[in-house]
């Protein structure tokens, strides 16, 4: 009975502390903005160099043998912590020279081949990519990385 008791007794002061002791966020979400242009980060691993490119929603750029189509761009309001997101696809491009020849023969392993592209015409990324986390969904390649900085207007 007497532990009937207590647990009766524990179980109304858990109950009586719940909403005191939880803390409920109640500001709003921050407000993203839409931008028509984007700055990426882009590093070839190989020779260590990094070029900033800027370009604006819906044109591709090239960087390297990568293909980068920007389709949105949104930023926090300056108020708010910051933060840029962009939604870019990211395609392999194969130089006029290495087009595979018929005659020569073709090595079915995966190994050695680089990055397998995920999508038609050489598709490697599709998603958003976040300033703030560019480890989060980020570009998966040997030689290449490209990340988002920011948005502007133009």
């Amino acid at each position: 009975m007497m532990i009937r008791g207590l647990v009766a007794g524990c179980a109304a002061v858990m109950l009586g502390l719940g909403p005191t002791a939880v803390a409920q966020d109640t500001t709003p979400a921050p407000s993203m903005q839409s931008f028509s242009a984007v700055k990426l980060r882009a590093l070839d691993k190989i020779t260590g160099n990094s070029r900033d490119l800027s370009a604006k929603v819906g044109d591709s750029l090239t960087f390297g043998r990568l293909r980068v189509t920007v389709r949105a761009c949104y930023q926090a309001d300056p108020r708010e912590t910051p933060e840029s997101a962009a939604f870019v696809e990211i395609r392999s491009t194969t130089p006029a020279d290495k087009q595979p020849v018929a005659d020569k023969p073709t090595n079915t392993s995966r190994m050695n081949k680089g990055p397998q592209p995920i999508g038609p015409d050489g598709l490697l990324f599709s998603g958003w990519m976040y300033a703030s986390s560019p480890g989060l969904n980020a570009l998966e390649h040997p030689t290449y990385d490209v990340w988002v900085i920011s948005c502007s207007a133009s």
